[in-house]
C-alpha cells in the first residue's frame, strides 16, 4: 500500500491535522478527506469549511461521508473524543480500514477503541505524537504499536513520516506517551505556578537567576515563556490529555497527584482564552495575571 493509491481521511481538522497535511504536500493521496464535529455547529462551520479549502482537502458533511470506502484513517481528536469517535464510526468503517489513533488518550481507552474498531472489521493501530508538531510538522517523531503496526509504519513512511514501532500490543504507544507527559505537561504547570507567584510578588528576576545557577542548562525565562505559552493556547487539549494520564497511573495502582494537579493548572489557564503573541516571559505572566 502506498500513499499514491491509498484512499484516506482525517477524522478531526485541527493543529495536528493541519500540520501533517501541510507537511504531506503533493504526496497526499488525491481526494484526502476531513471531517471535524465543529461543522456540525452553526458558529464555528463557516470558519471550519474554509480551514478545509486553505488546506487543499474535500471537507465532509458527516462522519460517514468522510469514512467511506477510505483505506486508512487518521484520528486526531481530543483526547476525551477518541473512543466516542471509534464508535461513531462503527457501522460506516469499511473493512480492514487502518484507523491510526493518534491521540493521546491511557491505554485503557486506545484498547477500548480498538475493541470498537476491530469488531467492525477494521484494523486498530495505536499511534503517539512525542512531540509538538510544530515546527517539526509530519516529521514529528511517532511511537506506534499493535498487531497492525509494522503495516501502518509502511504507510505513514509512504507518507515521509516518521515512525517507530514499539512493544507492548495496544496501549504501548500510548503508555509511554502517558508517563513522559506527567513530566512534560507537569513541567508547564509547574513553571506557571512558579514563575506567575513570583511575578505577583515581584521576586521573579532573583527566582530565575536563583533557578539558572541551579541549573544552566535551561533557559528558564525562555522556557517559562514557552511553557506559558503551550498552556495559554493548548490548555483545555492539554488538560484533556492529563485526564487521561492520571487514569493511566491510577490504573496501576498509584496515586496521579502531579497528573490531577498539572490537569488543574492546564485547565484554568486553558480556560481563559488567552493570545500569546507577546514572546516574552513577563508579558505572557502579566496577561495571566490580568484574568486569573
Amino acid at each position: 500500500m502506498t500513499a499514491k493509491r491509498t484512499a484516506m481521511a482525517l477524522v478531526g481538522f485541527g493543529e495536528a491535522a493541519m500540520a501533517f497535511r501541510a507537511g504531506w504536500g503533493a504526496a497526499a493521496p488525491p481526494g484526502l478527506r476531513a471531517f471535524d464535529i465543529k461543522t456540525e455547529v452553526p458558529a464555528t462551520a463557516g470558519p471550519m469549511r474554509a480551514r478545509f479549502d486553505a488546506a487543499g482537502v474535500q471537507g465532509a458533511a458527516t462522519l460517514a461521508e468522510a469514512l467511506a470506502g477510505a483505506d486508512v484513517v487518521f484520528c486526531l481528536v481530543t483526547a476525551d473524543q477518541a473512543l466516542v469517535a471509534a464508535q461513531q464510526a462503527k457501522g460506516v468503517l469499511s473493512a480492514g480500514t487502518l484507523w491510526l489513533d493518534c491521540n493521546s488518550c491511557a491505554p485503557e481507552t486506545k484498547r477500548a477503541a480498538a475493541a470498537v474498531i476491530e469488531g467492525a472489521g477494521g484494523r486498530y493501530v495505536d499511534v503517539a505524537v512525542m512531540a509538538p508538531v510544530h515546527p517539526k510538522g509530519h516529521h514529528v517523531p511517532l511511537l506506534v504499536s499493535g498487531p497492525h503496526a509494522d503495516t501502518a509504519a509502511e504507510v505513514l513512511r509512504g507518507l515521509d513520516m516518521r515512525p517507530e514501532v514499539v512493544a507492548g500490543g495496544v496501549g504501548g504507544a500510548s503508555a509511554v506517551k502517558m508517563f513522559r507527559s506527567v513530566m512534560i505537561k507537569g513541567l508547564e504547570a509547574l513553571t506557571a505556578e512558579c514563575f506567575l507567584a513570583a511575578r505577583k510578588a515581584g521576586v521573579e528576576d532573583a527566582v530565575i537567576a536563583s533557578l539558572q545557577a541551579s541549573d544552566p542548562g535551561i533557559d528558564w525565562r525562555q522556557r517559562g515563556a514557552y511553557n506559558l505559552e503551550r498552556m495559554m493556547v493548548h490548555g483545555p487539549r492539554r488538560a484533556a490529555e492529563m485526564a487521561e494520564v492520571a487514569a493511566s497511573v491510577e490504573a496501576l495502582g498509584l496515586p496521579a497527584i502531579m497528573a490531577r494537579a498539572t490537569m488543574a493548572w492546564q485547565a484554568a489557564i486553558g480556560a481563559l482564552g488567552l493570545s500569546a503573541d507577546d514572546d516574552e516571559l513577563a508579558a505572557r505572566a502579566d496577561t495571566v495575571l490580568a484574568r486569573l
